[in-house]
């Protein structure tokens, strides 16, 4: 369920990495929910990922399919809003979590996604804290602008909430809705500015896998074929990212790979891939020398 290139050998001594994944799993009400539900709910439990950014979950009074899904031992973040029909979104980890900062992003009518928001956990994990950032813009393909616009206001929601701790790691992920080569994600991984910001987040995609396309929203894929964008080509629209000081990321790529993205028993769990990575802190710290 789980396909990519092994992780690379822990060094000794040292802490095991942190896995994370994000993972659109498709609103319940659609491509036969339930067993996909079942499905996804395995494939978690195999996982064992440490932190897991959940999109399209549902809460009603009857369930609360984020925590139905991973079960106990998780302490789960939701996003602020849920839509009519209770979807959702949720962020989902292992170990306490000390604050919660939410920043609900703007978004213009018609049709704004009632969850579209960044909402930042601050958590210990066992190799020290992590602020872990679930970050949700608009969906739309012509809302290019908007997201540009949200993934501004997120960078400096984060640049508030690290403050004066330049040594604090932060992972950035989620269903960004837009794939490497658009304006919101080029200005996350350092690319290219917008008004008058800039910062430099690492895909971890990319870190391990240069150069491959790596689709998380993919037409072979038939719940992508069968469901609102008939004419979808293909894109890499869900990501893992670590942020950079001036001398690069605070936790290293150890790993990353697509999670579901081929069918268990003939079917399929979701429209999207999710994507799971490792990461671990380098064995001395950016800017410094090695002892």
């Amino acid at each position: 369920m789980v396909h990519g290139e092994p992780i690379r050998p822990n060094r000794e001594g040292v802490a095991p990495p942190v896995r994370v994944l994000t993972y659109n799993i498709l609103a319940r009400v659609f491509a036969d929910g339930p067993r996909r539900h079942e499905l996804v709910r395995r494939a978690l439990a195999d996982l064992g990922a440490d932190v897991v950014a959940l999109q399209e979950v549902t809460r009603t009074a009857d369930l609360d399919e984020g925590r139905a899904l991973l079960g106990p031992g998780f302490t789960v973040v939701d996003h602020p809003h849920f839509s009519d029909d209770g979807g959702g979104a949720c962020l989902a980890v292992r170990w306490p979590v000390d604050d919660v900062h939410v920043l609900e992003l703007p978004a213009a009518p018609p049709d704004p996604l009632p969850w579209t928001a960044t909402v930042a956990a601050e958590v210990r994990t066992p190799d020290g804290p992590v602020l872990v950032v679930h970050h949700k813009p608009s969906w739309q393909l012509d809302r290019e602008r908007e997201r540009e616009l949200q993934a501004v206001v997120a960078a400096r929601f984060v640049e508030r909430v690290a403050g004066d701790r330049p040594d604090l790691p932060v992972v950035l992920l989620g269903d960004l809705d837009a794939g490497p080569e658009a304006g919101s994600v080029r200005f996350l991984t350092g690319r290219q500015s917008l008004d008058g910001m800039s910062v430099r987040y690492e895909d971890a995609w990319e870190a391990v896998h240069p150069g491959e396309v790596g689709e998380t929203f993919a037409p072979h894929n038939p719940l992508v074929a069968s469901g609102e964008m008939p004419l979808e080509r293909g894109r890499r629209i869900d990501h893992v990212m670590v942020r950079s000081g001036p001398h690069g990321p605070l936790l290293d790529v150890v790993g990353c790979r697509l999670f579901l993205d081929r069918p268990v028993d003939g079917f399929w769990a979701s429209d999207h891939f999710g994507v799971v990575a490792d990461l671990r802190r380098p064995p001395h710290a950016p800017g410094t020398w090695a002892p």
